[in-house]
């Protein structure tokens, strides 16, 4: 099948054929057509999927993978450019289960970097594709390719250029690259080396030194953020699907913080999990290893997991589902009702769970639907319990993509004689495949089974022939090394001898061109036979022909045989397996030679085994045994048997399971009979691996040591002793063995014998006439565990002390006693007898022989038709005939409005049957009947009357109801009106009642809504399903039967009449603060109908996905569970029906209580004035209603007073700033939901500048120092925006001290709440608290003391 070229090396086309250049779908394919036209059903070879680029590490393993089609199947060789594949270590492989034709080249060096090519060829033409093999030097060698590079020539400034362009040319390139999915980098970082090609052409990445160099980066980085959390991260498996349908991965980790939390993550979402490894998602932690489990794997399960710590991500693992086929999909099911319905399918993979879909609803395992799976996991049922009309539908079952459905049709019970009951539930089942399903299912289980079998045959026939390859390797290169020694030896020979050595070589040389059939899987000649007949190569395919002058020509000093024919010796066709055998048993260890002279040597744990007693060594041909006889513990270990250099290993593993003698399990097995009361013991021997975990059972509850239970154990037997038994501890008995080698069980009988229990009541009067009484009564409940042999009676007659002993009469629980007296009364006392003893008696109730029992009333007659003069009658017999044979009955009839009744038939001549004509009828005369039962006592309580019937003839069907009508709807309700119709004599009569039936649109089937016939001309029908179309019908019915149906013209949907959306609620927010962290909640309510489809707007575009809308058919809310800032905006409802549409809207606001703003400075610009600073608040760029508020207090008046407002800058420069005063300032930061902590200034001062004064006193003289009032500060004119503070003050003096009274527009404000007046040390002050447009106008301050008055006025403007 493979062939190893060199890759100058062409095969050679035949005389007639032609080369015709293809192209294929795959890129870098080419394609060579040997025939002009292909015949019908043959093609070309082609590759589907090419041999990929490697960039790999000096000393790995390097693969070439390929994929090929074409029809006949194609030949496919590997070649290289430079060099031979031959001596290298190099080996082909097929790989059967993925159809991939490999090269394998271990402990790859840097002289093997080259252009690998792949051919494919077959009679009808050949591919072929290149690959590139590029080595990464380590060590040594790598720095020594760094110094030649160094000492190499440099480059002209004219290839520099052309390598610049090429460079600039390349990047261009790699920018038009598509990004590579996330998902990629993470499995490659929590994947094997050796996976990290499966995973790249999953992706399609083919730059594998960048892909190389960016997974190293990543790794750098992931390495960091985990050492964060986890101290040691190893042993990491990804994902697999274990044989009982579930699957888990592991991973072993040290935490840093064993509180950390461990999230788990499917596709990006986060899944819950228990602990409990029973529920879906389950983590189980044995030490630092944690198991990851998902349990019940369906379609759904697949995707990428993530394992994160802390919120570092920590492992990724990707989990895929082979694909499930329905290999027999589910079929309708047609049942009666309250009958169980069964759907059941096949699948083609096992699979644990399906999801069942009914109505478009997931269906779950309860008391409505029973869900199963066979113990194979390929058949699957739904069975659909208690049918009603209601489960009528459609029933699926999904496999991830592949669905099948099925129609469930239940059909109504018509019988009417249930009408207007309950039905009584069936206990048949439809549906169901049967032993078909079984048969297909165990088909498909082999079919699974061959091809695990298969598979494993195949990985071990490759793994033998890659042995035999390499030793057929191996010894021709050591011939090779001969033929090399043979040429080095021809070279010194005489030149004479040269000539004859050359002649034998050209003879050799046609030889083999003459035998190239023969010789064809001998690489040395076909090596040279291809060198022979080649022709020149195509550009395309780039294969050249070596030059003939550099043909070397071999001299050959041995016959040519012996120089071509390379014997690869003996190896093994067959290795050893491994043997588990138990202990004292014989083992036998067998392999195969490809030689049956070949002799060979066994070891155990590298000593040589001989023969001996117990050990025998036996040559069977090409087989080679080794039969270890009554193994022991000591024969386990690991044999190895050598032939010629080559070996072959397995392990013989020893077991000991718990193992009991068959003559004691034979014993054993013996029922155990005993008494009750006594003791019954059980002894069993065994031997077998200590410790051994010994349990006994009875009836399969587990024995434990008590008072009446004694167990004995050891290593080599147990007994157990059940102490005075009772009957109750029949049964079975069981011991179950166990140790670490297997379990065995044991099980035997106990039959504890005892009396018989009572014969069980009450009796059953078969007759009790004045000749006998007949009775019979039930056997014991435990007969003691012998069968009942006699049953003994004695008799009393009431009334007398006495008993009369009747005697043992047999085994029948039965007694006719004839010795009775007419009406006297008897009592009896029953015993059961077995081999055991006697039972307790059981006393029956008075039985009276004879008495007068009059039987119970018959069923109500029925009338089965009426005529004129006849009227025909039908009823069932009594539930009580009073202890007799019923001799007939009586029937009675009474005319409509009489109290009379009267005989229809002579008293003295009963009727035998259960039905009766009555004749003695009037024509148009209402009558109803009666029957009483007749038994030897006389006539009994007469039966319920029956329905009044008129006697005429029958009348004729009712017409089509008139003008039938919805008149009102709901979303489950329809009201229905229509007129009665009208009467015809002779084609019409009159209606009695009518019917209404229903069918939905989907439904082929008409409905009743009602079981009994309804009298009025309207129906209400309830229990619609909303917004569905229903057909509708009415039809009248009378004694003559149903009338002909009336439908109205056009289906129904159930929904109220037309309204147009409208907000119902009187007061609707436009307007909401909400806080960030908290949820926020909208709520509106609407009318519409039919029901509207709602939709929310966010700035007016659809609403996030992390905002939860629930609707219903009047109301929509719309719910953030956690608000945060990004949220705030205007959110939009529109409710929009058939009719028309409504919207609304409301702003949120979704903010946080404000952050403080930073450090506060202060700087004087002015004399008199102090400029105030801060840095922003954190909020200010989220929040754009965030203003500031300024408030100071000085040294003299020691209060905080409001100075600025409703700022958005981040400065304020302040007025009136006294010197000699400190002043303290604080910053505020406001927003909607407050105000935030004050950011505090340092103290401020300005220093009052004390001149020097140098006074001369004049002579002292009298001098009064009273002075009238006088502003030393006058007011000033203020401008306050509204709502703001405004602060006024001017300073006064006079002595005595002057009093002060402040005015607004000539009103004095000294009394006036609303005004904050104060006078300090002459300094009067006024604060407005809060400025409105009512405070604008003049004020003034009037200072008066004794020596004068004095005024100071200003004015305040209000800014709006």
């Amino acid at each position: 099948m493979f062939n190893i070229r060199k890759a100058k090396d062409e095969e050679p086309t035949a005389p007639g054929q032609v080369k015709i250049k293809k192209r294929s779908k795959v890129p870098g394919v080419m394609i060579t057509q040997y025939v002009e036209e292909l015949p019908e059903g043959m093609t070309t070879p082609d590759f589907t999927r090419k041999p990929i680029a490697l960039t790999i590490q000096e000393g790995k393993l390097a693969v070439f993978r390929a994929v090929v089609t074409g029809n006949p199947k194609p030949t496919v060789t590997w070649m290289r450019n430079n060099g031979e594949l031959n001596g290298e270590g190099n080996t082909i492989v097929y790989d059967a289960t993925a159809g991939e034709y490999q090269l394998q080249m271990p402990d790859v060096t840097a002289d093997q970097a080259d252009t690998y090519k792949c051919f494919a060829r077959n009679e009808y033409g050949k591919a072929v594709v290149t690959a590139t093999l590029n080595i990464i030097e380590v060590g040594f060698k790598k720095s020594k390719a760094l110094q030649e590079s160094r000492t190499a020539v440099r480059e002209t400034p004219e290839d520099f250029k052309k390598a610049l362009r090429n460079k600039v040319d390349t990047d261009a390139k790699e920018n038009t690259k598509p990004e590579i999915d996330e998902r990629f980098w993470e499995l490659l970082m929590s994947a094997d080396k050796k996976d990290y090609e499966s995973i790249c052409a999953q992706y399609g990445v083919t730059d594998f030194r960048g892909m190389l160099k960016k997974l190293n980066e990543r790794k750098i980085e992931r390495e960091y953020e985990q050492q964060r959390v986890v101290e040691r991260l190893c042993n990491l498996k990804p994902i697999a699907l274990k044989d009982d349908g579930d699957a888990e991965f592991e991973l072993e980790m040290s935490l840093k913080d064993p509180s950390s939390k461990i999230f788990l993550f499917k596709d990006g979402v986060m899944i819950p999990y228990e602990i409990d490894t029973d529920v879906k998602h389950g983590l189980r932690q044995v030490g630092k290893k944690f198991v990851f489990s998902i349990n019940g794997i369906d379609p759904d399960d697949a995707g990428l997991y993530q394992v994160e710590v802390d919120g570092v991500k920590i492992f990724s693992t990707d989990f895929k589902l082979p694909p499930v086929d329905f290999l027999v999909k589910i079929k309708d099911v047609k049942a009666e009702e309250r009958q169980d319905a069964v759907f059941e399918c096949v699948l083609s993979q096992p699979l644990k769970k399906l999801k069942w879909m009914g109505k478009n609803v997931p269906l779950e395992q309860g008391e409505k639907y029973d869900i199963s799976v066979s113990e194979d996991m390929l058949i699957h049922t739904l069975v659909v319990k208690d049918c009603l009309l209601l489960d009528k539908g459609i029933y699926a079952a999904v496999t991830g993509t592949n669905s099948c459905n099925a129609w469930l049709v239940v059909e109504a019970d018509n019988d009417p004689d249930t009408r207007g009951k309950k039905k009584v539930r069936k206990t048949t089942r439809a549906g169901g495949g049967g032993d078909d399903l079984l048969k297909i299912a165990e088909e498909q289980q082999a079919k699974i089974q061959l091809e695990r079998e298969t598979l494993i045959a195949n990985a071990k026939a490759e793994a033998e022939a890659r042995a035999a390859a390499a030793a057929a390797a191996a010894a021709e290169a050591e011939a090779k090394a001969k033929v090399q020694v043979q040429k080095e030896a021809g070279a010194k020979a005489k030149p004479k001898a040269k000539a004859k050595a050359k002649a034998k070589t050209e003879e050799r040389v046609e030889v083999g061109a003459d035998g190239a059939d023969e010789a064809e899987e001998i690489p040395v000649v076909e090596e040279e036979e291809d060198v022979q007949d080649e022709a020149p190569a195509e550009v395309a395919d780039t294969e050249e022909e070596e030059p003939a002058k550099e043909r070397k020509k071999r001299v050959r000093t041995a016959p040519l045989v012996a120089d071509t024919v390379i014997d690869p010796g003996v190896y093994f066709t067959a290795g050893l397996s491994d043997v588990t055998a138990i202990i004292g048993t014989d083992a036998e260890l067998v392999c195969r030679l490809s030689s049956e002279d070949c002799d060979g040597v066994w070891y155990r744990d590298g000593k040589e085994v001989t023969a001996s007693e117990d050990i025998c060594i036996v040559k069977d041909g090409t087989y080679r045994k080794l039969i270890i006889k009554n193994c022991t513990e000591d024969d386990a270990g690991k044999y190895r048997c050598e032939a010629d250099g080559r070996k072959t290993e397995a392990a013989l593993s020893v077991e000991d399971p718990p193992r009991i003698n068959p003559d004691d399990l034979t014993e054993f097995t013996k029922p155990v009979v005993i008494k009750a009361g006594k003791d019954a013991a059980f002894k069993l021997s065994f031997v077998g691996r200590e410790p051994m975990k010994i349990q006994w059972y009875n009836e399969g509850e587990e024995l434990l040591e008590d008072n009446h239970i004694h167990i004995e154990k050891s290593s080599s037997h147990s007994r157990l002793v059940l102490i005075k038994c009772q009957r109750k501890t029949t049964g079975e008995i069981k011991i179950k063995i166990k140790n670490e080698c297997g379990t065995t069980e044991a099980i035997t009988q106990l039959v504890v014998l005892d009396k018989p229990t009572p014969p069980l009541g009450p009796i059953d009067i078969i007759e009790a006439s004045a000749a006998c009484i007949n009775f019979k009564w039930r056997t014991p409940k435990n007969d003691g565990g012998s069968p009942v042999t006699d049953y003994i009676l004695e008799r009393q007659q009431i009334g007398r002390n006495s008993w009369k002993k009747l005697g043992k009469i047999g085994p029948e629980p039965k007694y006719r006693d004839a010795d009775v007296d007419h009406g006297r009364k008897y009592c009896y006392h029953i015993r059961a007898e077995t081999d055991q003893g006697l039972s307790e008696m059981m006393e029956t109730d008075d039985i009276q022989a004879g008495t007068k029992a009059y039987p119970g009333p018959p069923s109500t007659p029925k009338v089965e038709s009426a005529f004129k003069d006849c009227i025909n009658l039908a009823w069932s017999a009594p539930t009580n005939t009073g202890g007799t044979n019923l001799l007939g009955y009586n029937v009675e009839k009474r005319k409509k409005g009489s109290n009379l009744w009267g005989h229809v038939n002579p008293s003295e001549q009963p009727i035998k049957e259960k039905k009766y004509a009555v004749k003695d009828v009037v024509e148009g005369i209402e009558y109803e009947f009666r029957v009483s039962a007749v038994n030897v006592s006389g006539a009994g309580e007469p039966s319920s009357p029956s329905e009044f019937v008129c006697a005429r003839d029958p009348k004729k069907p009712p017409g089509k109801v008139i003008d039938l009508k919805v008149t009102d709807s709901t979303y489950s309700t329809l009201l229905l009106g229509w007129t009665k119709p009208t009467e015809e004599e002779g084609v019409q009569d009159e209606a009695k009642g009518y019917f209404v039936e229903i069918r939905p649109a989907e439904n082929p089937e008409w409905g009743r809504c009602n079981s009994t016939a309804i009298i009025t001309t309207s129906y209400n029908i309830m229990g619609l399903k909303s917004m569905a179309m229903y057909w509708v019908r009415v039809l009248a019915t009378n004694e003559g039967g149903d009338g002909e149906p009336q439908e109205l013209n056009n289906y129904i949907i159930a929904m109220p009449p037309p309204v147009r959306p409208q907000f119902t609620d009187k007061k609707m927010k436009n307007f909401i603060v909400m806080k960030a962290g908290n949820s926020a909640r909208v709520n509106f309510n609407f009318q519409a109908s039919p029901v509207p489809v709602i939709k929310w707007l966010k700035d007016g575009h659809p609403v996030g996905k992390h905002v939860n809308v629930s609707n219903t058919d009047t109301s929509s809310q719309l719910m953030i569970p956690t608000a945060e800032r990004h949220d705030t905006g205007i959110y939009t409802i529109i409710v929009r029906n058939l009719v028309g549409q409504e919207t609304t809207s409301v702003e949120i606001r979704v903010t946080d209580e404000p952050k403080p703003p930073g450090p506060v400075e202060l700087e004087e610009n002015v004399s008199g004035t102090v400029t105030v600073s801060w840095t922003a608040s954190p909020d200010e760029k989220k929040d754009d209603r965030l203003h500031y508020v300024i408030t100071k207090r000085d040294s003299v008046k020691r209060s905080w007073q409001t100075v600025a407002d409703h700022l958005f800058n981040n400065k304020f420069t302040l007025i009136n700033i006294m010197p000699g005063r400190q002043y303290t300032f604080r910053v505020y930061t406001r927003n909607d939901m407050g105000l935030s902590k004050p950011s505090e200034s340092a103290v401020w001062e300005v220093k009052r500048i004390k001149e020097k004064l140098s006074l001369k006193l004049p002579a002292t003289k009298t001098c009064s120092f009273e002075t009238p009032p006088s502003f030393t500060v006058p007011l000033k004119t203020h401008k306050s925006p509204e709502s703001y503070e405004c602060y006024m003050s001017c300073a006064v003096t006079g002595n005595p001290k002057p009093h002060v009274t402040w005015y607004r527009n000539n009103v004095s404000l000294n009394t006036n709440t609303n005004y904050y007046i104060t006078n300090t040390c002459g300094v009067c002050s006024m604060v407005i608290l809060t400025v409105g447009p009512k405070d604008s106008g003049e004020y003034t301050v009037v200072a008066e003391n004794p020596l004068g008055r004095m005024q100071c006025s200003t004015k305040l403007a209000v800014e709006g």
